[in-house]
């Protein structure tokens, strides 16, 4: 998968729009009321206080307790950048917050303590236990993160979990199970040498003595070399814990015959010639970061047998601790845990390891652009596996209560995967699949609008997100002017900038445009205007023609006059069946509305259409089609000369004999909700709709921005189906990722 590229600019934008930082708070229960605002505050707000106050326990019943994590930092260890101090730490911790959320809809605070002092660190968390279910602690450095998370875990009754140690671990343990698996060793007796002995590194040891290796075979290295018997020069009690009595006293030693080698130190302290000296089948976990100690090419190059993992995305077998910390909480947390204990620790691990030898979900493969199958090159599971959420929760948690470490087991664990697979929204998995099958797809998508600056960041991060190749249509000069301003200058030699200026086609595309419009009252002046100064239409000439892959435009002028220029090249109108179907996303639900962009006032035969179509885009998204024709009417009542023709298109797509559930007419409440479905037990819906077909372009315009303005439903379209090629016109409101969304909907061809 290409590693994704971005300016210094572009990250600071990613920050600071729409609001500063990454993150808000939303309530979860309603505040329109007076009896709302008297029941969330005083004085309804005194039951609870009084029920847990006699009751501790309940807590986790009356508050978020149960279900809020703090990632807590001081800022001596950022990433690979140091000591940034609190302030320079937040934005990670404010990232941290939002993996916990997104992967395991853990909700979660980042607190930043202005403190190096240990004692002061650890009063200060302890002193906010109550507020919390769990503490992550984050980019600490050793050894001060050693003693902190030892006392935490001592003077508090909630899990403590230093990420950047016991992350780490866990998904390098699951992958060491499955390299050993695959070449036929047993943990008890392998040799393994450790280079890089700071927080990581221990906890890496730990965990693998924990689940069976021999204290005897594991030799671990730093920057003095082997941690040995004896050794006084740097050393201090958590490296002494791993010394062994062996003659061996540098990395190039140890190597030689070990079966296992675990890096997290620094570039290239590892050699060709300490690969070649290890056992057969050599597992080389280079996990230092940015760069590896040593590449997978470079291993392979002297060792075709070798199983390597790094901890960078664009190879094999990336360690990436969002495998780990987000459903060790979540498993965690949902019995209430006391701690996070080493069993815990290696459930979480043996389930990843499981995850990754089961057969891999289409969705996992095309965002890797290829077929996967544990193996080799597959040891880990991939990040946006969907399995994760129910799978490694689950295992956790039986550890937990296995352990005694929770308070409240988990009766019925058959419900409890149930609901972890309903937990997360459905809306983020359908994006991301169809990012994947974007970045598999590499489509060449034109950009129409090159004089606009959210068209140019559009399509830069089209092609830096490795979804294909972007053509701007616009002037070189403006090009380059408007990306300068914009701060990405430095893409102006990623994009092929395309006009009828520089192309060799124009005479061709004016053949093609004169011999379809002529007889439509253009003639040849009108003709050599259009293709050689009308955006749109060359726009639309070079797709026509196979010189692009897919067009994205609209966001400059109005959708319907755009449809019109594109109509001067395809048959994108009502009579050629095509539709405008716009996606809202709302609390993890899709609707889609129909028709948004092209028919005005359509019949009967348009609306069966418009569901058709509908239904088409709705596959695409990976959802099965539920079809609802809405009005103010439902089945007959009240009677309305304007609602008969959303009575008479069921008929239609009866009579056509199409593959998808539909219904009507009806009011959108009987179309969204089961329980009012029930008063009508004739109706065909097996569910509520995913697809709402509206009797009027107006209609369907009203309910779309009205969804978006009161509601906060993320909005995705109009998309435009029912078209020979794949293009798609976005609202003049678009910003710059409602473009690129458009075009990614484009490379997938939906529609």
């Amino acid at each position: 998968m290409p590693n994704p590229k971005f300016t210094k600019e572009e990250a600071l934008a990613f920050h600071l729009e729409p609001t500063p930082g990454k993150f808000e708070i939303t309530a979860t229960v309603p505040m329109t009321t007076q009896r709302d605002l008297s029941l969330a505050y005083s004085p309804g707000v005194a039951v609870p206080c009084q029920a847990i106050a006699e009751n501790p326990e309940t807590v986790y019943d009356y508050t978020n307790k149960g279900n809020l994590v703090a990632v807590i930092s001081n800022g001596t260890a950022v990433l690979g950048l140091g000591n940034l101090g609190a302030l320079g730490s937040k934005p990670v911790m404010e990232g941290k917050a939002v993996l916990f959320k997104r992967f395991a809809d853990v909700n979660s605070i980042d607190i930043e303590l202005d403190t190096e002092d240990p004692d002061a660190f650890c009063n200060a968390v302890r002193l906010m236990g109550p507020t919390f279910g769990g503490i992550n602690l984050e980019d600490i450095k050793a050894p001060e993160c050693f003693i902190i998370e030892q006392r935490l875990k001592e003077e508090m009754d909630i899990p403590v979990f230093h990420d950047d140690q016991h992350g780490t671990a866990v998904i390098c343990a699951a992958g060491l199970i499955n390299a050993l698996h695959l070449s036929g060793k047993r943990i008890e007796d392998v040799r393994i040498v450790l280079n890089g002995a700071g927080a990581a590194g221990i906890a890496c040891i730990e965990l693998l003595k924990a689940m069976g290796a021999r204290h005897e075979n594991c030799i671990a290295c730093d920057t003095k070399g082997v941690i040995y018997q004896g050794r006084s020069e740097g050393m201090n009690q958590w490296k002494s814990a791993h010394a062994v009595a062996t003659d061996l006293r540098t990395l190039e030693e140890a190597m030689e015959g070990a079966d296992v080698f675990l890096g997290v130190s620094a570039k290239g302290a590892v050699t060709q010639a300490m690969v070649e000296s290890m056992a057969r089948d050599p597992v080389i976990f280079a996990m230092a970061n940015p760069d590896p100690e040593i590449t997978p090419e470079e291993a392979h190059e002297v060792r075709e047998d070798a199983i390597v993992a790094t901890g960078r995305s664009d190879y094999p077998n990336q360690v990436n601790n969002v495998l780990g910390f987000p459903y060790l909480f979540r498993g965690a947390l949902d019995v209430h845990a006391r701690a996070i204990n080493d069993e815990m620790k290696i459930a979480c691990a043996a389930a990843l390891a499981r995850l990754a030898r089961a057969d891999v979900p289409d969705e996992v493969g095309m965002a890797y652009g290829r077929k996967l199958s544990f193996g080799r090159d597959y040891i880990i599971p991939a990040p946006f596996d969907p399995r994760l959420i129910y799978t490694i929760p689950p295992a956790v948690a039986r550890a937990g209560m296995e352990t005694g470490a929770a308070r409240r087991p988990i009766v019925d664990m058959e419900a409890y995967e149930v609901a972890l697979r309903s937990r997360m929204d459905p809306t983020a998995s359908i994006m991301r699949s169809i990012n994947a099958r974007a970045r598999n797809a590499q489509a060449r998508m034109i950009f129409a609008e090159g004089d606009d600056p959210r068209v140019l960041r559009a399509a830069v991060q089209y092609q830096r997100a490795g979804m294909g190749h972007a053509l701007v249509v616009g002037r070189e000069a403006d090009v380059k002017e408007k990306l300068a301003a914009a701060g990405m200058g430095d893409a102006v030699a990623e994009l092929e900038i395309v006009n009828a200026a520089n192309t060799a086609h124009l005479e061709e595309y004016r053949r093609f445009l004169y011999e379809r419009l002529q007889r439509r009252g253009f003639d040849r002046h009108d003709i050599h205007r259009l293709a050689s100064r009308d955006r749109h239409v060359f726009a639309s000439l070079m797709l026509a023609h196979g010189h692009g892959d897919g067009l994205v435009t609209g966001a400059t002028r109005k959708a319907a006059h755009v449809l019109d220029l594109i109509n001067h090249v395809f048959d994108a109108d009502a009579a050629h069946g095509a539709a405008g179907v716009t996606a809202l996303m709302l609390k993890g639900r899709i609707v889609l509305v129909a028709d948004t962009l092209v028919h005005e006032w359509p019949e009967e035969d348009d609306l069966a259409t418009i569901a058709e179509r509908s239904a088409g885009v709705a596959r695409h998204l990976g959802l099965e089609p539920r079809v609802a024709f809405v009005s103010f009417s439902t089945f007959g009542h009240p009677r309305s000369e304007r609602a008969e023709k959303m009575h008479r298109a069921p008929r239609v797509l009866e009579a056509r004999g199409v593959d998808f559930e539909f219904e009507g007419e009806m009011t959108v409440d009987v179309a969204l909700n089961t329980a009012a479905q029930e008063q009508y037990p004739f109706q065909r819906l097996t569910g509520p709709a995913n697809i709402l077909v509206v009797p009027a372009r107006h209609s369907a315009s009203i309910s779309v921005k009205l969804m978006q303005e009161m509601a906060g439903a993320t909005v995705i379209g109009p998309i435009l189906a029912g078209v020979d090629q794949s293009i798609q016109i976005c609202p003049t409101a678009s910003t710059a990722t409602d473009i690129l969304n458009m075009a990614v909907l484009a490379a997938c061809k939906v529609g």
